[in-house]
């Protein structure tokens, strides 16, 4: 599958739907989901185990250790259009899965499996997505990038070296959730991926719910690298500003711990593309660039009132990439 590739650098982001131009409205959002339990294969579940164990051992010590929880897989997720306006309508089928069958899929896809195959290999490589087995894709994330209202900056979240996984201390999205079966199911079993959007900007940013949001939903990218799906929002804090939020942050946040450190950023694509460009390329997730870029065409398009005002993002893009060193090298 193809890659998204920004300021010269190919990602391990593949974009699933969506290109900034037409946001998915919330209406159209379809989730649907299937109270039955994924099912491991038998070795997989034998890891799963292990992990647990490992983890409860943990906390009788009194070490870090990481909890379980409650969480969705994904089963299906189609893309079609509306018969006449062409507008773009998601549904996503989830069913019931938990954060140690996740880390027993996700940190082993390279682990090799008593018949000689890596989980990656016998699983996913050279497969269709949409064809993948669901225990393989044991959770949704919900990505955000943020943008101030009130001085446009936007928001980059470099994730604390204390969150699990492979994304350790990397810039992020400004928040990001994954779905989670006590927080995102409601009682007549719904699942909203723009309710747990605001639940992430409420838990790790204090953006209230009195806040003005102007929230929308971006499109999918899929994480090459470490196998996960992810929803791309861009949220718009109206009446905040960098110094609003720097001021709650300083009174307490829910999830505070998730981020080591923010960097404000000019919402302009100059200022943005420029930031991704000067920041290592392993100091990142593999989809923040996918997101970031995306928010910022939708930004464009949206002062423009025309799709394709997206090219001014990719001519911004080239001038970026195209500031020389004297030696006449990128500066990176």
């Amino acid at each position: 599958m193809d890659r998204f590739t920004v300021v010269g650098r190919q990602t391990d982001c593949h974009v699933f739907e969506g290109d900034g131009t037409s946001p998915i409205a919330e209406e159209n959002m379809r989730v649907k989901y299937v109270p039955t339990r994924v099912e491991l294969p038998d070795e997989v579940a034998g890891w799963r185990r292990e992990i647990e164990a490992e983890e409860a051992r943990k906390e009788a010590a009194g070490e870090p250790y990481r909890w379980n929880n409650p969480r969705f897989a994904v089963r299906r997720l189609v893309v079609s259009r509306t018969h006449t306006a062409e507008i773009p309508v998601a549904t996503l089928t989830l069913c019931d899965a938990d954060y140690y069958d996740f880390l027993a899929t996700s940190l082993n896809l390279g682990r090799e499996q008593r018949n000689g195959l890596t989980l990656r290999q016998q699983y996913l490589e050279g497969k269709d997505l949409l064809e993948v087995q669901a225990f393989m894709f044991c959770s949704f994330g919900v990505n955000i990038a943020v943008e101030t209202g009130k001085d446009r900056k936007m928001l980059f979240s470099r994730r604390s070296s204390r969150v699990a996984g492979p994304n350790t201390s990397k810039w992020n999205s400004s928040a990001n959730e994954g779905l989670a079966r006590n927080h995102d199911l409601s009682s007549d079993g719904r699942v909203s991926l723009h309710a747990a959007a605001r639940r992430a900007l409420r838990e790790e940013l204090a953006v209230l719910a009195s806040d003005e949001v102007d929230l929308e939903l971006l499109g999918f990218g899929f994480d090459v690298r470490n196998n996960q799906w992810a929803g791309f929002f861009r949220a718009v804090l109206t009446d905040l500003s960098e110094e609003d939020l720097r001021l709650r942050w300083s009174r307490g946040v829910a999830d505070k711990w998730e981020h080591e450190a923010h960097a404000f950023v000019d919402a302009s694509p100059e200022g943005v593309l420029r930031f991704i460009r000067d920041e290592p390329e392993e100091s990142w997730t593999p989809c923040a660039p996918a997101l970031f870029y995306l928010a910022l065409v939708r930004g464009a398009v949206r002062a423009a009132g025309d799709p394709d005002a997206r090219y001014e993002v990719e001519a911004v893009e080239r001038r970026v990439l195209a500031e020389l060193d004297g030696d006449g090298d990128a500066v990176f």
